[in-house]
């Protein structure tokens, strides 16, 4: 078939369901989606290509497509990139920012979508692998036995070690029982091994005790290799041409085939706004210079690991590993002579103090230990990686000893992560930018522990744009990446420029409006403040009083978004004793539980106002009732002191640009969109959307923010 035909196929599809669906009102803007997506993923030269051959160089096509609220924009991708790839022989590929859309395209959309296409397929989710249990890690906790061989207490980090000595002896205790009942409802069958099946998922802390991770995993050579869950679900990727995963492992496992090959699968990427910053996430690093017996630990493992097999290289490792030792207690020493005083200062802030360098300039003391620490990091490594791969070989010849080398294999496993961490931010750290290119962000933090100092380095590339186009996009063949906030202030050039699509000829962008009648089911109320909102003691005083006298109006469902902890301390404070019962407080209770007593709340006719912050002002879908009305507090500007942040804005001003025009207020008018969407979300909705911060109105860039909303009905309310 021609690249139209697969088009024009894979669109009448998308119509047979539209038709096929009880129920379901065509939306023009939902097929004019469609029709992008078709064409867009008939156009992709997938596979590989033999260009020395004289086949013609492969083709990429990628679009940008602003669905609006309402469009219904997963079925306008789901449908046509499904049927094209059962006709083209290849997958789906869907990432998303959130477990939210996960759930929905896996337990909703697409097995929906799987009754009405005429074709079958077979879809699966993808998560990582942290987000499955290793039974030999289970089992060893759960005080089973089973693992003891397997795993030695000295495979605890020696935080992690002295976090258990402090814990009182009953809530050990209460985690062995914990992890005991784990083990045996997973033996049972009454538990599949995945974390967020769970009914309560546990603290971030206890499950990584029980984690499954790469480093330590020997795959099919483990003695629990016929029960892992992992790598059931793997099996059920394989079999699958519609694969849902996250922005988070399609960056990480670039080129680990975990996923289906880039160049050979369409690729969709849902909640698109979120991937700039995920892609920074993901290539930013970090390294503890003041928790160093681990590297002791891993050097002993080595040496008498590399011993038992005769792998030669281990010669080194004891130079290694003693100047890893030194060189970081000297990098500790060093920053805080150099910025002790700076770091110590800031005793009273919220979380670690920090430290930015300037320009990502290191100062000249700093220089020589990272080098140091760099070479004798790679040394370190190279041995490791010999003694891995006499590991896997010995594996391979003798079946029969795969408990004993599994062993052998975590305890190595369990810590060389560490040791490829530090590597990659000494290298980081060392980067120098040529004249006019652009640094990366480097910074110092202090934690105090007890007794006990910590000074961590980071680093972090500043422009996610060249991250994603230097890893991502030189990767892949054809690509959609949608989401209802992609413009910002009215254009698409932000996002472009973020997601490293600026200037691509493969690149198209498409804008649907949603269908909603926004000037009719909406208003946006302008209340102004006296007081301006750079002066935050006064504003928040003045915003507090406004707030308190309009949400005493709510009759059913609302939603009030803070920009800061301290203001919604101030607002919970302030409120009159007979409407604390009113309010539910984001982190007062689990996410799922305040959002049920909301709903029960609105429900049973009761008025029902969540206080929330950032994470509460994107993908939360309360409609009619629900959400009645939305109160901004302040204009959502990202914090002052984000080191990445800083770094950028440095960088823009020596090159004689404009960071708060260019970076801030374009990122503002994205986040500000989606705290505005959580107001309408059916085409029967009626709601308020309140914003306390006069320079919405006031201000030129505030017209700009404006720019970018949707057409509600303005009004304007002056200080009482």
């Amino acid at each position: 078939m021609s690249s139209t035909e697969w088009a024009q196929a894979a669109l009448q599809s998308f119509d047979a369901v539209v038709r096929a669906t009880p129920g379901f009102r065509s939306r023009g803007g939902q097929r004019r989606m469609a029709e992008q997506v078709a064409q867009t993923f008939s156009q992709a030269t997938l596979g590989k290509v033999d260009e020395e051959a004289g086949e013609a160089a492969p083709t990429r096509s990628i679009a940008v497509i602003q669905a609006g609220t309402g469009v219904g924009k997963s079925l306008a991708y789901c449908a046509p990139a499904i049927a094209m790839a059962l006709s083209r022989g290849t997958r789906v590929l869907i990432s998303t920012a959130t477990v939210a859309l996960q759930e929905q395209l896996v337990n909703k959309d697409l097995p929906a979508l799987a009754l009405l296409l005429p074709q079958p397929f077979k879809f699966a989710l993808a998560k990582g692998r942290g987000r499955y249990v290793c039974k030999l890690k289970l089992d060893r906790l759960a005080g089973t036995g089973e693992a003891e061989e397997v795993m030695d207490d000295d495979l605890f980090a020696e935080e992690e070690a002295a976090a258990r000595a402090k814990r009182p002896r009953q809530e050990t205790e209460a985690r062995i029982q914990f992890y005991s009942a784990m083990s045996q409802t997973l033996g049972k069958g009454g538990w599949d091994g995945d974390r967020d099946s769970l009914d309560t998922p546990p603290e971030p802390e206890v499950w990584s005790a029980v984690a499954a991770e790469g480093a330590s995993c020997t795959g099919k050579h483990c003695p629990a290799f016929s029960q892992c869950t992992y790598y059931d679900k793997r099996k059920e990727l394989i079999g699958a041409q519609v694969i849902v995963a996250n922005h988070d492992l399609l960056l990480s496992s670039l080129g680990a085939r975990v996923l289906p090959e880039l160049d050979n699968c369409l690729l969709v990427l849902d909640e698109a706004h979120h991937l700039p910053a995920t892609a920074l996430d993901q290539f930013a690093c970090s390294m503890d210079l003041s928790r160093v017996t681990w590297i002791e630990r891993l050097a002993s493992r080595g040496l008498r690991i590399g011993a038992l097999l005769e792998v030669e290289e281990i010669a080194d490792i004891p130079k290694h590993s003693g100047q890893l030792r030194q060189t970081l207690q000297d990098l500790a020493r060093i920053v805080m002579d150099v910025y002790g005083p700076a770091l110590k200062s800031q005793k009273d802030a919220w979380g670690p103090a920090r430290v930015r360098v300037p320009r990502g300039e290191l100062p000249e003391p700093v220089i020589a230990p990272l080098g140091l620490l760099a070479a004798s990091a790679d040394g370190f490594l190279e041995a490791l990686r010999a003694i891995s791969k006499s590991l896997r070989a010995e594996m391979r010849d003798k079946p029969d000893e795969a408990r004993r080398l599994s062993t052998l294999y975590a305890q190595i496993g369990m810590l060389a992560p560490r040791l490829e961490e530090l590597h990659a931010t000494a290298q980081l750290l060392l980067q120098d930018a040529p004249e006019g290119a652009v640094p990366a962000a480097k910074w110092f933090t202090l934690e105090v522990e007890g007794d006990f100092i910590v000074v961590k380095a980071h680093a972090s590339p500043i422009l996610p744009g060249t991250t994603l186009r230097n890893h991502l996009w030189s990767a892949v063949r054809g690509a959609v990446l949608t989401s209802a906030t992609l413009t910002s202030c009215g254009h698409f050039e932000f996002f472009m420029r973020e997601s490293g699509l600026h200037g691509d000829a493969a690149a198209t962008t498409l804008e649907v409006p949603s269908p909603f009648d926004y000037a009719a089911q909406g208003t946006l109320i302008a209340a102004e403040t006296r007081a301006d909102p750079k002066n935050a003691a006064q504003f928040t005083a003045e915003m507090v009083d406004a707030l308190l006298y309009d949400i005493a109006n709510v009759e059913y469902g609302a939603l009030v978004l803070f920009t800061s902890r301290e203001q919604m301390r101030q607002a919970v404070e302030a409120l009159p004793t007979a409407m604390r019962s009113v309010v539910l407080v984001q982190n007062a209770l689990p996410r799922t539980q305040l959002l049920k007593r909301h709903r029960e709340r609105v429900a049973e006719g009761q008025p029902s106002v969540i206080f929330g912050m950032q994470s509460f002002g994107e993908g939360l879908d309360l409609p009619g009732r629900l959400c009645e009305s939305v109160f901004i507090t302040k204009l959502p500007f990202a914090p002052p002191d984000d080191p990445v942040g800083e770094a950028r804005a440095e960088w823009l001003r020596a090159v004689g640009r404009d960071p708060f025009s260019e970076l801030v207020v374009p990122a503002t008018a994205i986040r500000l969109a989606q705290w505005v969407g959580r107001a309408i979300r059916t085409e029967e909705d009626q709601a308020h959307v309140y914003c306390y911060d006069k320079r919405l109105m006031n201000t030129s860039y505030g017209q700009r923010l404006l720019k970018g909303l949707p057409p509600f009905a303005l009004e304007q309310r002056r200080p009482r």
